[in-house]
């Protein structure tokens, strides 16, 4: 399977990063589209136990039934629903991705994602600040800087060894050009030659990009099935 450049985009956009162009819809590209933020009533799920469902759908039920789950409220994530392996599953929403991504404020983003105990420690509260600065009336400048300070002065953790998510939903919706793109795990490190994974190589089944502001590179991994056990269809495109 070698994705286009735009369909890496839309993956690594909505887990940490963003490379590439994407598609225009109705005459309008998606920076135009989604050039401020949307009232944050249009960025909530009306269904808690919908949302908990969506989190859950992230990875296999072998793992997901005992993860922690968290919710979007109006001031940020909250916990909805205790966990007893390590495993913390989110719906995420569009600021996850880059600063510069053009979907950055796309409302209909629905990104399931289920952190194992290291990235829930350690890479998840990055994206939990980030939610909270942008719901509390940020700009994005200032909730870039925040997380740069945040960084700089520790008080967001570094990334642990073995950081990782599963990304398996199908019902995940990661753009309005490729909706929900294939099954996938990734992988958080801090920042590195995409090489050393040998990642985005001809052949290579890893793909591989640098956050420079998280300070974070994400490789990512497609796999052939999704979290309820049935085959990606549009495996190998």
């Amino acid at each position: 399977m070698k994705p286009s450049g735009a369909t890496l985009t839309t993956v690594l956009a909505l887990g940490a990063l963003g490379l590439g162009t994407w598609g225009t819809a109705h005459g309008q590209t998606p920076t135009t589209r989604y050039a401020s933020m949307a009232p944050v009533a249009q960025y909530l799920m009306t269904s808690r136990a919908a949302e908990i469902a969506l989190a859950r759908s992230a990875a296999p039920d072998s793992i997901s039934r005992d993860a922690q789950v968290l919710v979007l409220g109006a001031q940020g994530y909250e916990s909805a629903a205790s966990g007893t392996n390590g495993f913390v599953c989110v719906v995420e929403r569009s600021w996850t991705s880059p600063i510069d991504a053009p979907e950055f404020w796309n409302p209909t983003i629905r990104s399931p994602i289920c952190f194992n105990a290291a990235a829930a420690r350690s890479y998840l509260p990055l994206e939990l600040r980030k939610t909270r600065l942008v719901l509390a009336g940020l700009s994005k400048a200032q909730m870039a800087d925040s997380i740069t300070a945040g960084l700089d002065q520790k008080t967001l953790p570094a990334l642990e060894a073995g950081a990782m998510c599963y990304m398996l939903s199908k019902r995940a919706h990661l753009s309005d050009r490729d909706g929900r793109w294939h099954p996938h795990l990734m992988f958080f490190v801090p920042e590195r030659d995409s090489g050393t994974w040998g990642a985005n190589l001809p052949g290579s089944p890893i793909l591989a990009a640098a956050d420079a502001p998280d300070r974070v590179t994400i490789f990512m991994v497609p796999v052939a099935r999704w979290s309820d056990g049935t085959p990606d269809q549009q495996a190998g495109r």
